[in-house]
């Protein structure tokens, strides 16, 4: 049988006992799960073949389906055919749940935040192998898209990577919904560079004096004489506002700073991870689970008293690190049936996948 099936487009398919060359581009809605993966160091840790860094939808179904740039799409196609060496099962209907296309399953809605998409992609796949009745649609987009949806009644949980804002929840409240917000695991957001970059640690107030214009050049944190590339995720990120109002106006409520308008946005960590390690001035920030091994880490410290301390599932739990936060999932109310009985796994089993992605359990 022939697994990957090569097309003129920059798009491949993972056939799991179904001819993949006959079906559609686009999804089909009928079991077709869309992965964008952006970094494959290693083969999956858990079942259904899809990449632990990847963003798009899981679901119920029996056709994975790969979206690759051109530069990364030869390296995807090796390690997926290398997965089906150690991983058959994987892609067999009839010995794995996740892959009973057809059965009769409740789908749970789950979109918004573009930092939690590929751990909510590993929950959804696992709960799924263990609960064949239940289909879990994850997509990003957003913390603000998430909530928008939630409080538009169009999904069962929205991912948030920050509080709802009193808008939100004044907009809610208008339609009639009460959100119940769920602290999931929390995370580091990392300050990034390039290798080559000999800086070692920014305190908070040079962050903010950097990501406003005031400090634009590496010289004057005692770098090289370079000019500094800002790169920031999109506003309607919900990592964009937490670094906003918890870096850049320094937890201060009464502060307007913005970020400088040389700041170039990215709509993706992969955006941001690709910038930093082709562009030796940039500066980028970002979930500690998406930083990869080509970007170099910088300490952090509160002020200039303060020890420089680098991200870690440690001193986030220790405290140690001052940019840390909670994420979170909300629902439309009080969660019942199988949405309750997901999240109830989450905060419970579902923690052990938490450290495997780069983020921090709830419990150390």
């Amino acid at each position: 049988m022939q697994d990957v099936v090569g097309r003129s487009s920059p798009t491949q398919y993972l056939r799991c006992g179904v001819d993949a060359a006959s079906l559609p581009d686009a999804s089909n809605g009928q079991g077709m799960c869309d992965f964008k993966p952006f970094w494959f160091p290693m083969l999956p840790e858990y079942v259904g073949l899809s990449a632990n860094r990847c963003q798009g939808t899981a679901c119920s179904c029996g056709i994975c389906r790969w979206k690759t740039s051109t530069s990364i799409r030869k390296g995807v196609i090796g390690w997926v055919l290398l997965a089906l060496v150690f991983l058959p099962a994987a892609c067999e209907p009839e010995r794995s749940a996740s892959f009973n296309v057809g059965a009769a399953a409740q789908t749970i809605e789950n979109k918004g935040s573009d930092t939690l998409v590929n751990l909510a992609l590993a929950w959804a796949e696992v709960y799924m192998q263990a609960h064949p009745d239940v289909c879990i649609s994850v997509t990003g987009g957003g913390t603000g898209t998430g909530i928008a949806a939630m409080i538009n009644g169009t999904v069962s949980i929205a991912n948030a990577s920050r509080d709802m804002k009193k808008e939100e929840i004044a907009a809610a409240e208008a339609n009639g919904i009460k959100p119940v917000g769920f602290v999931v695991a929390r995370d580091a957001i990392a300050i990034v560079v390039n290798p080559s970059n000999p800086l070692q640690g920014l305190t908070l107030q040079q962050l903010s004096d950097i990501y406003t214009g005031r400090i634009t050049n590496w010289q004057q944190v005692g770098g090289e004489n370079r000019p500094i590339v800002l790169l920031s995720r999109e506003s309607n990120s919900g990592t964009y506002v937490y670094f906003l109002e918890n870096v850049i106006r320094m937890g201060k409520k009464e502060s307007d700073l913005l970020f400088s308008p040389d700041t170039l946005l990215m709509p993706s960590s992969e955006g941001i991870s690709t910038e930093v390690r082709q562009n030796p001035n940039a500066v980028g920030y970002d979930g500690l689970g998406y930083v990869t091994p080509d970007q170099k880490l910088l300490a952090v410290a509160k002020d200039l008293e303060s020890p420089y301390v680098l991200p870690s599932i440690q001193t986030v739990n220790d405290g140690s690190y001052p940019i840390a936060r909670p994420l979170y999932m909300y629902t439309a109310g009080e969660p019942t049936g199988k949405v309750r009985a997901y999240i109830d796994w989450i905060l419970g089993g579902g923690q052990a996948l938490v450290p495997k992605l780069g983020f921090v359990p709830l419990k150390p």
